[in-house]
């Protein structure tokens, strides 16, 4: 796992670290002192700690302009024993909503494992985002991970997304690709 490094191509475009309004303002990084764990597994440090013990993260772009965020996520996202939503949701997601970013792009390809529990904290985002012309989608999950979170249906609030090639996108085509989505989702429930 600490090989797994957050995605780094657009850091001439944003950097959380260097974004003044961003919870992880001024925090440095060392590039040779792994110190952050998953299960016993060290991950790369350029990860940033939010609050969860199994779950770690990386916004990789807050364009306050258009009001979206993309973020990288890497561990074992679990809301039966950890409560990661609530963690997420009150220390990284309700930071940024309050900056007028409503639509949130979930990078979750590393999240090994999922473990669901109630969807109080997903129903209060998505009502929010709702009410702000916003959403959030989870995108490229693992099959693994789908499990629990498709059993939930926590889908209904937080729709999952394939897009493969993100990393070859800049930022804004691959926020418009997702918002495309939402808007073409959004017409075909209006003609039902």
């Amino acid at each position: 796992m600490q090989d797994l490094e957050p995605f780094d191509n657009w850091h001439y475009l944003y950097l959380s670290e260097e974004d003044e309004q961003s919870p992880f303002y001024g925090r440095e990084y060392s590039e040779f002192e792994f110190s952050n764990t998953i299960y016993n597994y060290y991950i790369h440090p350029l990860w940033d700690e939010f609050g969860s013990r199994t779950l770690y993260l990386k916004v990789l772009m807050a364009d306050y302009e258009l009001g979206y965020m993309i973020i990288e996520m890497i561990g074992e996202w679990n809301d039966a024993i950890e409560n990661d939503i609530m963690t997420l949701k009150r220390e990284v997601i309700d930071e940024f909503q309050q900056l007028g970013i409503r639509k949130f792009i979930l990078i979750v390809e590393n999240v090994l494992n999922f473990h669901s529990s109630d969807d109080s904290y997903y129903e209060e985002w998505f009502e929010e985002s709702l009410d702000n012309d916003g959403w959030a989608v989870c995108l490229n999950m693992p099959v693994s991970s789908q499990h629990d979170f498709l059993q939930a249906n926590l889908h209904r609030y937080v729709p999952l997304m394939e897009i493969l090639n993100w990393r070859t996108m800049k930022p804004d085509m691959l926020f418009q690709q997702v918002d495309n989505y939402f808007h073409r989702r959004l017409n075909a429930d209006s003609s039902i």
